[in-house]
């Protein structure tokens, strides 16, 4: 059964980092297409990075510059590095990933991906 699981949520000030770890099991991710997403209350959930099978990378606009995504094929495990954390980052983050091929030019929609996390909550204090 696969699973993903995601760790490193928590509470920090604005302008600190977080990482956010993705571990997966019964999946190996060295040539999945992953990515994170986000929802905060009473919003829409949002793509904030995709990392693409072959490795290319993409970020939201509102994120670019500040946030890094990444993974360990050795620990087979999703990273999001997480800096300059502004208010509006507070949210609930979810790894997602799929065996399909995805390009990394752009994000592919959540419907898209089969795998998903149960999520870690990332709140910001301005």
């Amino acid at each position: 059964q696969v699973q993903l699981v995601e760790s490193g949520g928590g509470s920090v000030q604005a302008g600190g980092s977080l990482r956010l770890s993705c571990a997966a099991s019964a999946y190996t991710i060295s040539r999945a297409c992953m990515g994170w997403f986000r929802q905060a209350p009473g919003k829409e959930r949002e793509g904030v990075a995709v990392i693409a099978n072959l490795g290319s990378t993409s970020y939201a606009e509102s994120v670019k510059g500040r946030f890094t995504i990444s993974r360990d094929n050795a620990k087979n495990t999703l990273y999001l590095q997480m800096n300059s954390l502004k208010f509006e980052d507070t949210a609930m983050y979810y790894c997602a990933a799929d065996s399909a091929y995805c390009s990394g030019g752009y994000q592919p929609p959540g419907s898209w991906y089969r795998y998903w996390g149960q999520g870690t909550q990332v709140n910001v204090s301005s």
